[in-house]
């Protein structure tokens, strides 16, 4: 393996991964070399230009601890975590809710909450009822779904931003015996993806905006189906058409409607407005 140059070092190096015993793998590894090294005969990057793209990378990477991935910011801002979402979740079942982005702000194990509860702890915004019910693919009821949601507040901050004590607008819920699921919470906002890092200075320098619709997260687990992870996106806002990390989906947009002081849905005495999003979601079998 000697006299390497522009012509030859992409096939010296697959052949290096001969001898990989997971096919899978070689197949992977070796397709990315082939591309990346085809993209860089095309580019021609000068070394000065590489070393940037490396000292890139390496910041991202010192970015990401267990509340911040910037590597999934990364993803999500350069269509790759959409693309992949694509590829893996192909359905053209009208009874089968399409999925999105997961983002960087999912933590696992919400706390546990109870129908109907409100888990706006330790915050204030405008208060937003959510319903609706989970269904098969044929529109029958899903009993014991689970349910995690999470947004951001009325203000674009996510609790894992603000360092609260403990955790805020993010819950686990369990679908009853007709599939029906509800809670409180408040409006959440549009908002910029984080800035302080990387992929903020990248989507600076490249004159992209950082912000995102306002939508609230939802993530639904149950057995034999196929585990979905989706937003619901607000109807009126300005981002639906730029949003940072391509996301939106028309069948996920929905009007969280402005409803006037009486009784909410659920039986509760309001006194002042708020707001009322209802969603059916549909999962499809595992």
């Amino acid at each position: 393996m000697r006299n390497l140059n522009a012509e030859n070092i992409t096939g010296a190096v697959i052949e290096e991964f001969s001898g990989c015993q997971d096919e899978r793998l070689k197949t992977i590894l070796n397709s990315l070399v082939t591309h990346l090294h085809a993209f860089l005969r095309e580019v021609e990057p000068t070394e000065q230009e590489w070393t940037q793209a490396i000292d890139f990378l390496t910041r991202t990477g010192q970015m990401c601890d267990d509340q911040r991935q910037e590597f999934i910011l990364l993803s999500d801002t350069l269509g790759v975590t959409m693309l992949v979402d694509a590829l893996n979740h192909q359905t053209s079942d009208p009874m089968v809710s399409e999925s999105t982005v997961l983002g960087p702000f999912y933590v696992a194990d919400p706390p546990q909450a109870d129908q109907g509860a409100s888990i706006d702890w330790n915050v204030e915004g405008e208060p937003l009822y959510v319903q609706g019910r989970v269904h098969d693919e044929r529109g029958e009821p899903l009993a014991n779904v689970v349910v995690d949601v999470w947004q951001s507040d009325s203000e674009g901050f996510y609790d894992v931003q603000k360092e609260l004590e403990s955790a805020s607008l993010r819950a686990r819920f369990t679908t009853d015996d007709q599939g029906r699921y509800a809670f409180w919470t408040v409006t959440p906002a549009p908002y910029p993806i984080p800035t302080d890092g990387p992929v903020g200075k990248m989507l600076e320098v490249t004159g992209r905006h950082p912000y995102r619709p306002a939508h609230v997260h939802f993530m639904l687990m149950a057995d034999g189906c196929e585990t979905l992870v989706t937003q619901i996106f607000a109807e009126d806002d300005p981002y639906l058409d730029s949003d940072a990390v391509f996301g939106v989906k028309d069948s996920l947009v929905r009007d969280f409607r402005l409803m006037p002081p009486g009784e909410a849905p659920d039986g509760r005495s309001m006194s002042s407005p708020y707001r009322h999003l209802k969603y059916d979601f549909g999962l499809k079998a595992s």
